[in-house]
């Protein structure tokens, strides 16, 4: 056995109340629930490990022995009295015996993380559960791909450019499929967890995702409907347009701060508006009796492995394009081919934009009108497809009066953003 060190008095003090503290969090939950481990066992075996950590650690590892005896115990006895094994407090109660020795050896933040992650999955049983049935194998299978395409492939993906003109880094185009895929799956997510609460917050939701399928489904639903359901396909096609906006803007930001800072006025003004054109006029009628049936859009997940290529290709490409576009033509030609890409993938758009701004090819003011380029290219997308889809001309005109209104928003902003450039010079 080590020989017991000498503890100081308040170092000794703050490890062993930490070691209480995180066991009676956990054991809190567990004594709410009836569990025969509840509040006092929990707290027992965090002290324990406390107290074999501050020893050292073959006292560590006899006090983590200790709590698998008590483990082995407690299964016998509720098996005994016909309530089944508690897998569940068992594993509980393992972790907060680790969790007091790395209290007793002086860590503060690890054990804390990890008190708190035990507690919140204790207590959060019914909604974890309820979120695992809810997802379908596909949903599944598509988390499992993008662990496995950041964890896995990544790594060994080849850092810098790997061609002698320096327009391809592997490491850093994957990064950002990554990133935007990641952020369309996770919007998904929401989108099937809570977009049943109305039309509005489907269509934000959906916009988050994929504001052309959005508005696509939007017009489709008000082909041949009252004039009830056009005001409220009209709001829905603004809030998705602004959740489209809302999207680029963070993933700008995320990847090019400086970027994000210098298209922030425009971006920002954009998406207010089409916001407040939204949410106008909402509580001045009631609910249309599909929202209040809960009818939301219909978006596919959008992360497979073929939209991970998807994604990766068309970076790619606005990248290379926009590389030698900048260098042939100059600004202007960046401009155009941000314009394209926005009628294709304002997402991926965007971030070759903002990547490019990241790896200094260039400036970030240019990178930011580029990325408010590509989001005014996907807005106006979206007036033919309501023209051709609702056939309905009141919507088109007033989804038209919307995209105009956008148009000359990023206009002056982007006017007033280049005068107070000009001016700082």
């Amino acid at each position: 056995m080590d020989t017991p060190p000498v503890w100081p008095y308040l170092p000794t003090l703050g490890r062993l109340a930490l070691a209480l503290a995180l066991g009676l969090l956990i054991g809190i939950e567990r004594e709410r629930r009836r569990k025969e481990a509840g509040l006092r066992t929990f707290t027992f075996a965090s002290l324990l490990g406390a107290v074999g950590g501050m020893l050292g650690d073959s006292y560590a590892l006899l006090a983590l022995g200790l709590i698998g005896v008590l483990l082995v115990l407690l299964n016998i006895e509720t098996i005994r009295t016909g309530e089944g094994a508690e897998v569940t407090t068992s594993a509980a109660l393992l972790v907060t015996g680790y969790m007091g020795v790395l209290a007793g050896q002086g860590h503060a933040f690890t054990p804390t993380a990890v008190g708190v992650a035990v507690a919140a999955l204790l207590a959060w049983k019914e909604p974890l559960a309820g979120f695992s049935q809810a997802l379908t194998d596909a949903e599944l299978r598509s988390a499992i791909l993008l662990a496995i395409l950041a964890f896995i492939v990544y790594p060994i993906l080849p850092q810098g450019a790997v061609d002698p003109w320096r327009l391809i880094e592997p490491r850093a185009a994957w990064v950002t499929v990554l990133l935007i895929a990641a952020l369309g799956f996770v919007n998904y997510i929401l989108l099937r967890l809570y977009g049943a609460r109305g039309i509005l917050l489907g269509t934000f939701l959906g916009g988050l995702v994929n504001s052309t399928v959005t508005v696509a489904d939007l017009a489709e639903r008000a082909r041949g409907s009252g004039a009830l359901f056009l005001g409220l396909a009209f709001r829905g096609v603004a809030v998705a347009t602004g959740a489209m906006f809302l999207r680029n803007a963070v993933l700008l930001a995320l990847i090019s701060p400086r970027a994000a800072a210098a298209a922030a006025g425009p971006l920002v003004l954009m998406m207010a508006a089409a916001f407040l054109l939204g949410l106008r006029g909402r509580g001045s009628q009631g609910p249309a009796p599909e929202e209040s049936a809960g009818a939301v859009p219909t978006v596919r997940s959008p992360f497979s492995l073929q939209a991970a290529i998807r994604f990766g290709v068309i970076f790619l490409a606005l990248q290379v394009a926009g590389t030698l576009a900048e260098r042939a033509l100059g600004e202007a030609g960046f401009y155009a081919v941000s314009a394209l890409g926005g009628l294709v993938s304002s997402a991926s758009a965007v971030a070759s934009a903002a990547n490019l701004a990241s790896t200094g090819t260039l400036s970030p003011m240019v990178a930011g009108v580029g990325a408010i380029v590509a989001s005014l290219a996907s807005a106006l997308v979206n007036l033919p497809i309501v023209s051709r889809v609702a056939r309905d001309r009141r919507l088109t005109r007033r989804v038209a009066v919307v995209i105009g209104g956008l148009l000359l928003v990023a206009a002056l902003g982007v006017g007033a953003q280049l005068l107070m450039a000009e001016m700082r010079r």
